[in-house]
């Protein structure tokens, strides 16, 4: 199983603090493990044009004004810029099933900052990452659901319906779902 590419939804008995009501792109997912980004948690102190003037970089008026998120609590220094796919660096760009991209490095950023890149995109401080077989086991123990990713839903400014939307996306209706789980 291939989770590329694909969303993890949240059930509501999630136990971990950090991941309750989440919904995460998978970036990468292989034997050797898992990473994703948090795409509905916006950060609240910390706004696109001022993270470019920390970092240095020139942002013009016309620069573009992308979203800032908790992109998930492993190294929350790093910034993580989720796209669309038609941006594309040589070095910098990893392609994420065809459908989207991701870059870190700080070419994007001066390309958001000149009001340039790619035509969607969100920036994600921080990440999410399994160990092997780790997010398997959640799975397996109803942690998340998974879904197809709807890039309308992954760059929608409003974050706090991407979790329901998700859902909807399933055909699960949120207040249908438990948050106890069992096997019968």
């Amino acid at each position: 199983m291939d989770l590329t590419g694909k969303l993890l939804i949240a059930m509501p008995g999630m136990e971990d603090p950090r991941f309750e009501g989440t919904v995460i792109l998978i970036c990468a997912h292989s034997r050797e493990g898992s990473m994703g980004l948090i795409i509905n948690k916006p950060v609240t102190d910390l706004t696109f044009p001022d993270l470019l003037e920390q970092l240095g970089i020139p942002h013009m008026s016309e620069g573009r004004g992308i979203s800032v998120h908790f992109g998930g609590p492993v190294e929350r220094g790093r910034g993580f810029v989720l796209h669309s796919p038609e941006y594309h660096t040589t070095d910098g760009t990893m392609d994420i099933s065809g459908r989207f991209g991701m870059t870190a490095t700080q070419d994007v950023l001066r390309a958001l900052g000149r009001g340039e890149g790619p035509n969607d995109a969100l920036l994600a401080l921080g990440y999410a990452g399994w160990g092997p077989d780790q997010l398997e086991a959640e799975i397996l123990r109803n942690d998340w659901l998974t879904s197809d990713a709807a890039e309308g839903l992954v760059f929608s400014e409003n974050d706090a319906t991407k979790w329901a939307e998700s859902l909807r996306h399933l055909g699960v209706e949120p207040l249908a779902l438990s948050a106890t789980s069992g096997r019968a």
